[in-house]
């Protein structure tokens, strides 16, 4: 038995060196784009883009979903809209470049305050709040405890409501104080690693997933140690924060769109989609046929227009959707993971 012991010992502090390497040479590959932020006691890491003097636009936000970074959403976004508004791309507290700051930002709404002070340190009074995934429970959240900052929301594959069943068994592993610590410094990343071209694919699927997806946006990030515990942490927080708040949601009264996708495999979007469509007042659901988890990739023009229709411009988004749709027809990815 103590021949055992020793061995698992062994094998343990190998995995726990490899991962520190490992972590320091992603960390190498992907370095911080933006600047850091002091809101309160830590700071966010963002990228922020000033206002331009002809921007036809109010001032946009943009959240990313679970396991991503800011680069999730710059990539697709910033080309569309630079010269149009001023931008803030953010890394979620505990994600990406961001310190994770204190016990309030293991849910949606002390991550939208978080945000929020962001928001006020670079100046900016009031934007459109941007979410995909996740960070629709952020949006959703911010749109509640900063109504006067919220000029509109714009809801990408939304993850909003309590759903049927739990989630991943490595989350409920990974967030457990002294296991979950363990098994974050020692299998999570080579683990995470095999899975990371995969995994990615099934967020996309029945779309393509773009070839440089892994290279220009990084997802790798979040199987760092302290990321990847983060990023449980969260997931393991999001249905009973969503149970306890979604009785809320008409209270908001911010133009609202969301764009979902018929096919998404990550989140039901008969549950949540629909569910904030039936619960804000006014707001406009894009059901897009043969559409993944990916709307901000897949169909970025589409909520392009659908940010502008929230700013006020006169948008046909039923035109929009319909040409959306064409334009995924013939996608048949298939998820393999």
């Amino acid at each position: 038995m103590l021949y055992l012991i020793i061995i698992l010992v062994l094998v343990l502090g190998g995995l726990a060196i490899w991962t520190s390497l490992k972590t320091r040479e992603i960390e190498a590959r992907f370095p911080p784009s933006g600047e850091m932020i002091d809101v309160g006691g830590y700071k966010l890491h963002a990228v922020h883009v000033p206002r331009p003097a002809d921007a036809d636009l109010p001032a946009l936000v943009f959240i990313h979903g679970a396991s991503g970074n800011l680069l999730d959403q710059s990539v697709p976004f910033r080309p569309k809209f630079q010269g149009r508004a001023e931008m803030l791309f953010i890394d979620r507290p505990g994600h990406g470049w961001s310190e994770r700051g204190g016990q309030a930002n293991a849910t949606p709404d002390g991550q939208a305050d978080a945000i929020a002070a962001a928001m006020k340190a670079k100046g900016i009074s009031s934007a459109i709040i941007i979410g995909h995934s996740f960070g629709g429970a952020i949006a959703a959240s911010f749109a509640l405890a900063h109504p006067e900052m919220t000029s509109g929301l714009v809801f990408l594959a939304p993850a909003t409501h309590s759903w049927p069943g739990g989630i991943a068994w490595y989350y409920s592993l990974t967030r457990m104080p002294v296991i979950g610590s363990l098994f974050a410094n020692t299998l999570a990343l080579p683990a995470g690693l095999t899975r990371l071209e995969s995994g990615s694919a099934c967020v996309f699927a029945p779309n393509p997933k773009p070839e440089d997806y892994l290279t220009s946006t990084a997802p790798a990030l979040v199987l760092r140690p302290g990321a990847f515990r983060n990023n449980a942490i969260d997931v393991a927080n999001l249905k009973p924060y969503v149970s306890r708040v979604a009785s809320r949601y008409p209270e908001i009264k911010a133009p609202t769109v969301i764009v979902t996708g018929d096919s998404d495999s990550v989140v039901l979007a008969h549950i949540h989609s629909e569910g904030l469509a039936r619960d804000i007042d006014g707001a406009e659901l894009l059901w897009i046929r043969n559409l993944g988890h990916k709307p901000d990739h897949v169909t970025t023009d589409l909520a392009v227009r659908a940010i502008e229709k929230v700013a006020g411009f006169e948008i046909d988004l039923k035109s929009a959707s319909d040409m959306a749709e064409a334009s995924l027809a013939d996608d048949n990815a298939v998820c393999q993971g």
